[in-house]
């Protein structure tokens, strides 16, 4: 019972972090984004995988290192996608007026 409410709340958290990825590949921005907080978030969660891989190893915990697992690597793609876009924001701004698209 206890496995199936921590896979629920895992997936629901994770997926939370879907209409982020979808916003910043749609507008190509994340200048409201700081990418530090999402870069600690993203350190805690890489803290709390090898905690989850621990329990797991030790015949608990496997929903608990699914859903972590899914959590670190929607945090990731999201300070990657932050990261590419602040990189060809500044690379356009350095560019002269007349060839900017």
């Amino acid at each position: 019972m206890f496995d199936l409410l921590q896979l629920a709340g895992g997936l629901i958290l994770a997926i939370g972090y879907i209409p982020q990825i979808t916003q910043l590949i749609r507008t190509k921005s994340s200048v409201d984004l700081n990418l530090k907080s999402y870069a600690l978030v993203c350190v805690g969660i890489a803290f709390i995988e090898v905690y989850a891989a621990d329990l797991a190893l030790n015949g608990t915990g496997l929903m608990f290192l699914i859903t972590n697992t899914m959590s670190l690597a929607l945090m990731i793609c999201i300070c990657v996608l932050i990261t590419i876009t602040r990189f060809k924001y500044i690379k356009q701004a350095d560019r002269p007026k007349g060839e900017r698209k």
